[in-house]
């Protein structure tokens, strides 16, 4: 596996957000950052790489050793069949998007009646922009982006039935469609084409469960797990580092409307659910991230760039230990 760095979990250093009063971070200024971090990759978004010069851009990922994935958004298949044939033009591996249709937290009660025709209208977006995907060689995949639950993508996934369609499993996001992390790991492994690394640190309220950005390592999500079943399933898989929203995620999973247009879940799996919650939860505490707090953004900016160094420290040594075992195997 190889690791990399996206610019969404950092979004006011990298000048992303515009309220950061940062110039944008370029391309390249990508690849030399994620270089002095240590990583191998870059996740930049397409608009961004539009508005550079692709082929020098991946003339320098090139000369880094560097792998690139692209980030895409939405599921018209001519816009992603753009960024499909930027991404061959570029050597890139992976194009992910989102699609949207619940609000985060894992929210469908706007969409009540409506669901099963937005999932149709996925489907015949996606089968078309997957034969694209087929005639480049790049890898379309679809993020968890706390809307998708497991069934809807595997769905999507087994209906298309291209190798070059899949998903992009973002670590923090189940828990925003009420799953069990692990569970869900393993039950979309087999068609996970790159992942998102990210942690949440869990906080019950009245309503359920709130969900908040922290440190790789620092929070509720089982990497180690994650990485023992991604080695033997997809051990040439990219993943990429990407912190949470600078606001919360609020998970209504007490509330019955919670539920509104959401497949069936068993009692087991409810069960599963409520335990692994039970196990991380914080009861109390001061939840509200910078940015939440209405500071200024020199702030967030000295937040995310404390919460990099920490992920990263424990990332590099969860990949030394992974890749100790792995030479040790092989010898």
């Amino acid at each position: 596996m190889k690791y990399g760095l996206t610019v969404y979990g950092t979004t006011y250093d990298m000048g992303i957000n515009p309220q950061s009063g940062k110039k944008p971070i370029t391309p390249k200024e990508l690849i030399d950052v994620t270089e002095g971090h240590g990583l191998e990759g870059i996740e930049i978004p397409f608009q961004l790489l539009k508005e550079h010069n692709p082929d020098e851009v991946a003339d320098y990922a090139r000369s880094k050793g560097m792998f690139i994935n692209i980030a895409a958004g939405g599921y018209d298949p001519e816009q992603l069949s753009e960024a499909l044939l930027l991404a061959k033009r570029v050597g890139a591996i992976t194009v992910r998007t989102v699609v949207g249709g619940a609000k985060f937290g894992g929210d469908r009660r706007h969409m009540a009646g409506t669901w099963k025709p937005f999932l149709d209208q996925l489907l015949t977006s996606f089968q078309e922009a997957a034969e694209t995907a087929e005639q480049t060689g790049v890898n379309l995949a679809v993020e968890n982006h706390q809307d998708l639950a497991s069934e809807e993508l595997l769905w999507l996934c087994e209906t298309i039935g291209s190798q070059r369609f899949g998903i992009n499993l973002d670590t923090g996001n189940p828990l925003a469609t009420a799953e069990e992390p692990n569970d869900f790991f393993r039950r979309v492994a087999p068609y996970v084409k790159n992942v998102h690394l990210k942690d949440y640190t869990i906080y019950w309220y009245e309503e359920g469960y709130r969900l908040v950005r922290c440190p790789l390592g620092q929070g509720a999500i089982d990497f180690p797990e994650l990485f023992r079943i991604y080695s033997e399933a997809a051990p040439q898989m990219t993943m990429s580092v990407e912190h949470g929203a600078l606001e919360a995620r609020n998970v209504r999973v007490l509330e019955e409307d919670f539920w509104t247009e959401y497949p069936a879940r068993s009692a087991s799996q409810l069960t599963c659910l409520l335990r692994y919650v039970h196990n991380h939860a914080k009861a109390s505490g001061d939840w509200r991230t910078p940015f939440e707090k209405g500071e200024s953004p020199a702030s967030i900016v000295t937040y995310e760039q404390s919460q990099m160094v920490t992920a990263l420290a424990y990332l590099k040594s969860l990949i030394r230990q992974f890749r100790d075992n792995e030479n040790l195997v092989k010898s």
